[in-house]
C-alpha cells in the first residue's frame, strides 16, 4: 500500500453493521446549546478560562430531531442544481490497485452517486461494479490468492469502518467484523495468507488492539491489546511484524513485533515526536524508512542497527509516499513538487534509481498497489483537464498502457480552467503560496474573489482537475487557495509552524490573503468583492477569517468547521482527541492560546454575512461547532444561515448532497459578492 503518513486514521472509509442495520433514528438525548455566545469568558471550576457558551458530545446520537428541523437543508434552484449535477457527474476513480497475478485492476468509482468498489478485467474493458448502495465502499486489498476481496463500507460519513470479504467476481458480503460506534482496519496478512490482521477500537474508543482473523473459519485471536493507538506497518515472511504506534497527527513509534512471543522490541521514533513509515526491506535486518527526522524534508532511507543510508537525494521535494511490491522488488516513490506530484522508482535492494518508461503529461501523479511479484503497478495521472486516467506500469516490459479513461458527459474538457501558482506576502515578509484559477471572463474584470483554505490543518491545495473549482470558474469567481504555514509538502518547518500556542505567530496568513486577494484582482481602480470559503480545518480559517479578522472579508461559507478549539477538543471522538491535541495544542497547559485561537472568543468583531453547512454524523468536528457558531452570529443580529444534512458526516458523500452544498456555498456567494454591490 502507498505509505503517506498525512493522517495517522483513515479518511471517512467505512462503517456498515455486520449484519447491515438500519440506521436508528436521533434519540432524544438533547444538544446542550449555550444562548450566550460573546467575545468575553468564564472560569471554569479550576479556574481556567474557558469561552462561554458550550455542547456536549457529537454525531447523530448529540441532537435532537427538533434542531434537525430547525435548520434543514434547503432545496436548491433547479437550474442550478442540473448545471452542477453534470460537473458531479464527472468523478474521478481513485485507489487503484492490481490484482496479485497483475491481470485485472480494482477501484473506488462514484460513478453512482456514492463511492462504490470497480474491477477492470482489461485495458479498455468495461468496468464491472462489485459493490453497491448508498454506503461509501471500497476494496481494501485482495487475498494473496486472489480468491478474495477485503472491502471496507461506512454508513452514513459517521467514520466507524466495518471489513467484510467478497468473491473476487463480485457478490455478497461477509462481514470480518464490525460493531456499531467502532472503527475496524485492515493491517495485512499473515506469511500463509490464510489469515489477516486488523485493528479496532471495539475494547476501549481511544485505543486500538490488533486481532487475527481466519478466512477459513473466521475465527478471530487478540493479538496484541496495550493502551494507545496501534496498528502494524508490515508483515515478514517469517511472521514478524512492524508494530506501529501513532503518538500525535503525525508522530510515530515503530517496534518489532512478535506475535507468537508477544515480544515487542523498539526500532524508531520512540520518546520522540517526529515522523516515521516503515517497511521490511528485502535484505534481513533493514528497514525502508520514511522520515523527516534527518531533514527538513521527508526521504527515504535504509535503516538497518541504527545507521541511516539515504534512498531519496536531498534535491528531492517532500516525499509524499511509497510502495513496496510484496517480491520486495521495487520501491516505488511519489514526490511532493510544490504542491504537483511527480513518481519515481528504486531498486528495493539497493536504492539504485529505476528508469521509468516515458510517462504521459500531468499534473500529479500517484502510485497504486502492484501485483505480488513487482512487475506491474497501476500509475493515476491528472493532467489537469480531464478526470484521472489509469495506466497501468510493466516493468518487465518498460512498457506503460492505458486502462481507463474517464468520460465527461456534455461537458469540453477545454472550458476546465486550470491553477496556476502565485505567492502572496505575510505581514512579517514570508511568501505565502497560492493556486489561481482565474475565469476567461475575468481577465479584464474585477470579478469578485473567493479565498479557499483547505483541510488538515496538515493538507496541502494542489493544482490539477478541478470539478468544484470549476464550478467557481462558471459563475464568474476568481478562486484563490493558498497553501498557508502549515501546510503538507513544504517541509518540517513550514508544517510545524502553526503547531499548538505557535499557531498565533502564523494564524495572519489568513488575513493576509484576503488583503492580497482585493489588491491583486483589482481592475480599473475597481475592487472586487472577496468571499471566504473551507471545509474542516477550512471551515476554522473561515470563522477565523470572520471574526478575528473582522472586516478582511465581505462574507464567508464555514463547512465543517471548528468554532471553538476547546469545545472541539472536548468532543471530537476519543480516538482522534490525542492525536489532534499535537497540532492544536493541550486543552490544560496551552488553555489561553486555545482559547485565543477560537473563533467564539472573537464573536463580537464579526460583521458580515455567514452560511455554515454541516452533517450531523461527524465524528471529527461535532455537529455542536456548527450550531454555537450560528447561534453567536444571530445573537448578535448578523445574518447567518445554518444547514444540517442529517445523513452525512465530515462533509458530503452522497452526490445529491455535494450538489446542495456547492449550489447553496455558491448561491451565498452571488448573493453577497454580486448581488450586494
Amino acid at each position: 500500500m502507498l505509505r503517506r503518513v498525512v493522517s495517522v486514521l483513515p479518511i471517512a472509509l467505512a462503517a456498515c453493521a455486520s449484519p447491515v442495520q438500519p440506521v436508528p433514528a436521533a434519540p432524544a438525548t438533547p444538544l446542550v446549546i449555550a444562548q450566550e455566545n460573546t467575545n468575553q469568558v468564564r472560569l471554569d471550576a479550576e479556574g481556567r478560562k474557558v469561552p462561554r457558551g458550550g455542547y456536549a458530545g457529537h454525531g447523530l446520537e448529540s441532537v435532537t430531531s427538533d434542531i434537525l428541523g430547525r435548520f434543514p437543508v434547503k432545496p436548491l434552484d433547479a437550474k442550478v442544481s442540473r448545471q452542477l449535477s453534470l460537473l458531479q457527474d464527472v468523478r474521478s476513480p481513485g485507489g487503484a490497485r492490481m490484482s496479485p497475478d497483475g491481470t485485472s485492476l480494482s477501484f473506488s468509482w462514484a460513478v453512482t452517486g456514492s463511492p462504490q468498489a470497480w474491477r477492470l478485467d482489461k485495458a479498455g474493458a468495461q468496468p464491472t461494479q462489485l459493490t453497491g448502495g448508498e454506503d461509501r465502499t471500497s476494496i481494501v486489498t485482495q487475498t494473496r490468492d486472489g480468491a478474495m476481496l477485503i472491502v471496507t463500507r461506512d454508513r452514513r460519513g459517521e467514520e466507524n469502518p466495518g471489513l467484510y470479504t467478497q468473491p473476487k467476481q463480485g457478490g455478497a458480503l461477509a462481514p470480518i467484523f464490525h460493531e456499531a460506534g467502532v472503527q475496524a482496519r485492515f493491517e495485512g496478512f499473515t506469511p500463509d495468507g490464510k489469515s489477516l490482521y486488523y485493528s479496532a477500537n471495539d475494547r476501549k474508543k481511544d485505543s486500538y488492539a490488533v486481532y487475527r482473523f481466519d478466512l477459513t473459519t473466521r475465527a478471530r485471536e487478540l493479538v496484541f491489546d496495550e493502551d494507545g493507538i496501534w496498528s502494524f506497518g508490515d508483515v515478514r515472511d517469517d511472521g514478524m511484524a512492524l508494530l506501529v504506534k501513532s503518538t500525535g497527527s503525525l508522530s510515530r513509534e515503530i517496534y518489532l513485533f512478535d506475535p507468537k512471543t508477544k515480544a515487542k522490541t523498539p526500532l524508531l521514533g520512540v520518546g520522540e515526536t517526529e515522523e516515521y513509515d516503515a517497511e521490511f526491506a528485502p535484505t534481513t535486518g533493514t528497514l525502508v524508512v520514511r522520515t523527516n527526522a534527518k531533514s527538513d524534508k521527508r526521504r527515504v532511507y535504509f535503516w538497518k542497527d541504527g545507521v541511516y543510508t539515504a534512498v531519496t537525494p536531498e534535491a528531492m521535494g517532500d516525499v509524499d509516499g511509497f510502495v513496496l511490491d510484496h517480491a520486495k522488488k521495487r520501491l516505488l516513490v511519489v514526490e511532493n513538487a510544490l504542491g504537483a506530484s511527480r513518481v519515481h522508482a528504486f531498486d528495493a535492494a539497493t536504492g539504485k534509481s529505476v528508469v521509468l518508461p516515458k510517462l504521459p503529461a500531468g499534473d500529479n501523479y500517484s502510485w497504486g498497489a502492484p501485483s505480488l511479484d513487482g512487475r506491474f503497478a497501476p500509475l493515476t495521472v491528472d493532467d489537469g483537464q480531464h478526470p484521472l486516467r489509469f495506466f497501468v506500469v510493466d516493468f518487465k516490459d518498460a512498457k506503460v498502457t492505458e486502462w481507463m479513461t474517464p468520460s465527461m458527459p456534455e461537458l469540453d474538457p477545454a472550458g476546465f480552467v486550470r491553477a496556476t501558482l502565485e505567492s502572496y506576502p505575510a505581514a512579517d515578509g514570508t511568501a505565502i503560496p497560492a493556486f489561481v484559477r482565474v475565469p476567461p471572463a475575468c481577465a479584464n474584470l474585477a470579478c469578485p474573489v473567493v479565498v479557499q483554505f483547505h483541510g488538515g490543518p496538515e493538507g496541502q491545495t494542489r493544482p490539477g482537475f478541478n470539478p468544484g473549482a470549476q464550478a467557481f470558474m462558471d459563475a464568474g469567481f476568481v478562486l484563490v487557495e493558498p497553501n498557508v504555514r502549515g501546510s503538507d509538502g513544504y517541509g518540517k518547518t513550514w508544517l510545524s509552524a502553526d503547531d499548538g500556542p505557535k499557531r498565533l505567530q502564523v494564524i495572519g496568513d489568513i488575513r493576509d490573503a484576503g488583503v492580497w486577494a482585493k489588491k491583486r484582482f483589482t481592475q480599473g481602480g475597481t475592487a472586487p468583492m472577496v468571499g471566504v470559503y473551507g471545509g474542516s480545518y477550512g471551515g476554522y480559517s473561515v470563522l477565523m477569517a470572520m471574526t478575528m479578522f473582522a472586516g478582511t472579508y465581505d462574507c464567508g461559507v464555514d463547512v465543517v468547521g471548528i468554532s471553538n478549539l476547546v469545545t472541539f477538543l472536548e468532543n471530537t471522538a476519543p480516538y482522534r482527541r490525542a492525536l489532534r491535541i499535537s497540532e492544536y495544542g493541550d486543552p490544560v497547559k496551552d488553555r489561553d492560546a486555545l482559547v485565543e485561537l477560537s473563533p467564539t472568543t472573537h464573536i463580537a468583531k464579526a460583521t458580515a454575512p455567514l452560511l455554515v453547512l454541516q452533517g450531523a454524523t461527524d465524528p471529527r468536528v461535532p455537529v455542536g461547532e456548527a450550531i454555537q457558531i450560528h447561534e453567536a452570529f444571530s445573537s448578535r443580529g448578523i445574518p447567518s444561515d445554518l444547514m444540517i444534512f442529517p445523513d452525512e458526516g465530515h462533509g458530503a458523500q452522497k452526490k445529491e448532497n455535494r450538489v446542495k452544498m456547492i449550489g447553496h456555498a455558491l448561491a451565498f456567494f452571488e448573493k453577497h459578492l454580486k448581488s450586494a454591490k
